[in-house]
C-alpha cells in the first residue's frame, strides 16, 4: 500500500485512462458543456433578450407619452379645476379646510429641526393648520431633543404636537395610522406627509390643497423631490440621474395618462376620506406608501403629480445607507406584488386597461424585470458566454438594446449626461441588491420586512463633513470594516472573464468586464461616495 501512487483514478467508464486532475477536469468540462450547459446558457440568453426588449418597449412607451404630455397636455391648473384659496374678510379663515402635517421620526438627531421648521413656516391659517410629530425614536437624549423643539414652535402660536408610541409595531406606517386615531383629528380633512428631512416651501399648501377642494375625486396630489446635497459626491449624483427618470417621466405618465403612480411616502397631500376607504395604512410590507396608493386607485380615486411643485430632501451619501434603501424599495414592491396581484385582477371597479397598466407596467416591468436583467444579463449570463464561445449573443441584445434603455434614461438629468458611462457601471452593481431584494420579496424569505432607517446627515453640513473626509483619506486603514464581500466576489468573477476574453474571445467584451470590475471593486471597499465631482 506504502507505494501506491497518490494520483487520482478515473473511474472504469473511461477505460483506465490516467491523466492529471486538472486534464480530468477539463476532459469532465468538454462531456458536459455540450449537453448540459450550452443549451441552459443558451437558453438563459433568450430569456435575457426577451426581458430586455419588455424593458425596451417599456421605455419607449414612456418616452413618447412624456414628449406627448409636454407638448400637448394642458398644464394641472387646466386639465382639473384650480380656484387659489384667499382670505375672506367676512369668513376669515373658514374657507380653508383643515389640514394636518404628520412628520415620522426616528433618532433623527441631525434634521429634526428642518422639518418641524419648514412644516411650521407653512403660510396657512394656524387656527387651520395641525402638526403632528410622530416620534419612534428610542434615543432619550433625541427624544428629549425634538419634544423640545415642538414645545418651541407651540411657544410661538404653531398648533403642533409631539407624539410618541410605547414601540415600533408596523415602523412608519403603525406611526402614521397610530396619529389619524386622534382625537382632533377628525376635524382634519387632508392630510400632509413630510419625512423628516424634507422641507417644503412656505406656498406649499397653497399650491396643492385646492386640486383636492375642487376636485372630490382625487384622493392624492404628489410633490416632485428636489435634493440639496445632490452635488455632495459621484454615489449622490447616481442617485439624482435614477430618481429624476422616476420623477420627471414616471411619475408624470401615471399622472398624466392613468391617473395613477406610486405614492412616494413623503412630499404628499392624501384626502383622509380616501385614506379611510382603500382601509388605512397597513405594514404587510415595507413600502406601506405604495400599498396604500394601489388599495386607493383599485377604489376608483385618482392621483394628481405636480412636477413644478418641488420639496427639498437629502439624499443617501454613504454607501452602506444606500444599500439598506435600495433593499427596502427593491423587496417592499416585489412582496406587495406578490400579496396583491389576484386582488387587482379581480378588481372590478378600475377599467382592463388600468390593470394592465399596473400589473405589467408598474410592478412587473419596473419592480422585477427592469432589475433582473441589468444584474442577469450584463454581469452573469453575458460575461458566461466568453466562457462558453458556442452561445452566441446577438449584437442588437448586447449592445443597440442597452444603449437605447441608456439614452432614454438620461432625460431626467440633462446636466450629469457626461456622468452616464459611470451611471451604467454603478447602477450595473446595485442590480446586484436589487435583484436579491426582489426575490426576497417575492418569495418572502427573511429579510422580506426588514426595515432600516435610512441615516440622514442634515443638509447644511453634507458638503463639509465630505470635505472633511477627503483631508483624512488615509481611513483606508480601516478597510476591514467596511468591506463588502458580495461586490468583491462579483469583481473577481468579471475579472476572470475579462482576462479569459482578452486572451481568447473575439468580441471584445474585457474592456466592458475590466470597467465592470474596477465598479464592483471599488463598492466592495466601499469607497463609493468620497469622490465629489467638479
Amino acid at each position: 500500500m506504502d507505494g501506491v501512487s497518490p494520483k487520482f483514478v478515473l473511474p472504469e467508464t473511461f477505460d483506465g485512462v490516467k491523466m492529471e486532475i486538472t486534464g480530468q477536469l477539463g476532459m469532465i468540462w468538454e462531456l458536459v458543456k455540450a449537453p448540459v450547459i450550452v443549451p441552459l446558457l443558451q437558453l438563459a440568453v433568450y430569456i435575457c433578450l426577451l426581458m430586455s426588449l419588455m424593458l425596451l418597449c417599456e421605455r419607449v412607451y414612456m418616452g413618447i407619452v412624456i414628449v406627448l404630455v409636454k407638448l400637448f397636455w394642458k398644464k394641472p391648473e387646466k386639465r382639473y379645476k384650480f380656484e387659489p384659496i384667499h382670505d375672506d374678510e367676512e369668513l376669515g379663515s373658514s374657507n380653508f379646510p383643515v389640514v394636518l402635517v404628520q412628520i415620522p421620526m426616528f433618532n433623527e438627531r441631525e434634521v429634526y429641526k428642518l422639518s418641524i421648521g419648514a412644516a411650521s413656516g407653512l403660510s396657512w391659517p394656524s387656527d387651520r393648520l395641525v402638526i403632528q410629530v410622530l416620534d419612534d425614536s428610542t434615543d432619550p437624549t433625541v427624544k428629549q431633543m425634538v419634544e423640545m423643539e415642538c414645545q418651541r414652535w407651540a411657544s410661538k402660536g404653531i398648533n403642533i404636537t409631539y407624539q410618541i408610541r410605547e414601540n415600533r409595531v408596523g415602523y412608519k406606517a403603525g406611526a402614521l395610522k397610530e396619529g389619524l386615531k386622534r382625537s382632533y383629528v377628525k376635524h382634519c380633512e387632508y392630510v400632509v406627509i413630510f419625512d423628516a428631512d424634507f422641507q417644503p416651501e412656505p406656498d406649499f399648501l397653497r399650491r396643492s390643497i385646492p386640486f383636492l377642494v375642487h376636485n372630490p375625486n382625487i384622493a392624492l396630489v404628489q410633490a416632485r423631490w428636489r435634493f440639496v446635497n445632490s452635488d455632495e459626491c459621484l454615489l449622490t449624483r447616481m442617485q439624482e440621474m435614477s430618481l429624476d427618470y422616476h420623477f420627471t417621466v414616471e411619475q408624470e405618465v401615471g399622472s398624466s395618462t392613468h391617473a395613477f403612480f406610486g405614492f412616494n411616502g413623503t412630499a404628499g397631500i392624501w384626502r383622509i376620506a380616501a385614506i379611510n376607504e382603500a382601509g388605512g395604512w397597513k405594514d404587510r410590507t415595507t413600502v406601506e406608501d405604495m400599498d396604500l396608493a394601489v388599495r386607493a386607485s383599485l377604489r376608483g380615486w385618482k392621483f394628481l403629480y405636480l412636477g413644478d411643485l418641488q420639496v427639498k430632501s437629502e439624499l443617501p451619501s454613504t454607501f452602506r445607507a444606500f444599500r439598506f434603501q435600495q433593499h427596502r424599495w427593491s423587496c417592499g414592491p416585489a412582496n406587495l406584488f406578490r400579496k396583491m396581484v389576484m386582488e387587482i385582477i379581480r378588481n372590478k371597479k378600475v377599467r382592463f386597461w388600468k390593470k394592465v397598466y399596473v400589473i405589467y407596467s408598474f410592478f412587473f416591468v419596473r419592480k422585477v424585470i427592469a432589475h433582473w436583467v441589468t444584474f442577469c444579463f450584463y454581469c452573469v449570463v453575458l460575461p458566461l458566454t466568453i466562457l462558453v464561445p458556442e452561445v452566441k449573443v446577438p449584437i442588437w441584445g448586447s449592445v443597440y438594446i442597452p444603449s437605447i434603455i441608456t439614452v432614454l434614461n438620461s432625460v431626467g438629468t440633462p446636466r450629469s449626461i457626461h456622468l452616464l458611462f459611470y451611471w451604467i457601471l454603478f447602477e450595473n452593481v446595485m442590480s446586484l441588491h436589487r435583484t436579491k431584494a426582489t426575490l426576497i420579496g417575492l418569495f418572502e424569505a427573511g429579510r422580506a420586512n426588514e426595515w432600516v432607517v435610512t441615516a440622514k446627515l442634515g443638509s447644511g453640513q453634507s458638503a463639509k463633513r465630505n470635505t472633511k473626509g477627503l483631508k483624512k483619506f488615509p481611513r483606508i486603514f480601516k478597510l476591514p470594516d467596511r468591506l463588502n464581500t458580495l461586490e468583491l466576489g462579483f469583481a473577481a468573477f468579471l475579472f476572470v472573464c475579462g482576462c479569459y476574453d482578452y486572451v481568447h474571445g473575439k468580441n471584445n467584451y474585457f474592456i466592458y468586464l475590466f470597467l465592470q470590475t474596477m465598479s464592483f471593486f471599488i463598492s466592495g471597499l466601499g469607497w463609493i461616495g468620497t469622490y465629489v465631482p467638479s
